[in-house]
């Protein structure tokens, strides 16, 4: 008798246990994204229209959303940004909004796990109001997504049915950067022509000193020059339009290039030469 009620026992414990895996209505997702020098992360569920109207009906005007479905949009900031023109220090956040036909909120909310029903408005971070935009398809599951990039900022995209709404992030990436130029380069001398050369190249991109960013990419390729060192140098030089010289260094780099069997940059520089040959 006891040995059959402990079968039965452990059959039922069985049967508790036991679940069927099947796919989620919403299904979660993650991204991360550099932007500058920070990593920006999303961690939120992917509601689908499935034939419903969203904005307006599913989602009333007016009405907090936890901008996705289960629990709130969580938003990771490894260093300070900003957002629409607005500090936000680093930091883990919700994202909340509060759509409207023709302007939506933004609210980052400073409790990471809070909910639509534990919101509190005392605990945003920021809000602020952004213009929502038709999408030329629609887009049947909602979707964050990060698009034009530039070295110092990206849009945070937020779209569902015909709606996009952009949210403009920037980051600090000058005093970050010429802090570091400033302690391994200015102050210091480089062993690794590397450093000489990232230094070069970042003077180039940010359109600062041509003269100095030619002073250290010629000290990152005197002794052992490679293909695409040698192309930037070209590039300072057009800048600074010593012409000659920047086909000469553009000659170069096509048989260094050629060495390493790297037939892009002999393209990349026979190009730059039909450019500057006239010049």
């Amino acid at each position: 008798m006891a040995a059959s009620l402990l079968g039965c026992c452990l059959l039922l414990s069985g049967v508790v246990r036991a679940q069927i895996n099947t796919p989620q209505p919403s299904p979660s997702a993650s991204l991360t994204q550099k932007v500058g020098l920070t990593d920006v992360s999303v961690s939120y569920s992917r509601p689908s229209a499935k034939g419903r109207k969203v904005f307006g009906k599913l989602l009333p005007y007016g009405k907090l959303w936890r901008t996705g479905a289960n629990v709130a949009t969580k938003l990771v900031f490894s260093d300070e940004v900003m957002l629409e023109g607005k500090n936000i220090p680093a930091g883990e956040y919700s994202l909340f909004t509060i759509p409207n036909a023709t302007e939506w909120t933004v609210i980052l909310n400073k409790n990471p796990k809070a909910s639509a029903n534990e919101y509190k408005q005392e605990e945003d971070a920021i809000r602020f109001t952004v213009k929502p935009a038709k999408t030329p398809a629609k887009v049947e599951t909602f979707t964050i997504q990060f698009a034009d990039l530039t070295p110092t900022a990206a849009n945070l995209e937020l779209l569902w049915e015909n709606t996009l709404v952009r949210v403009r992030l920037t980051t600090d990436v000058e005093s970050k950067v010429m802090a570091q130029i400033k302690e391994q380069v200015i102050d210091a001398t480089p062993t690794d022509p590397n450093v000489y050369f990232q230094a070069a190249s970042y003077y180039y991109e940010a359109g600062k000193d041509p003269e100095q960013a030619l002073a250290w990419v010629n000290k990152a390729t005197e002794k052992e020059p490679v293909f695409w060192m040698v192309h930037v140098k070209a590039k300072i030089q057009a800048r600074l339009k010593d012409y000659k010289g920047a086909i000469a260094s553009a000659t170069q780099s096509i048989e260094l290039a050629k060495t390493a069997k790297n037939d892009d940059y002999v393209r990349l520089n026979e190009q730059f030469i039909a450019e500057n040959k006239g010049k």
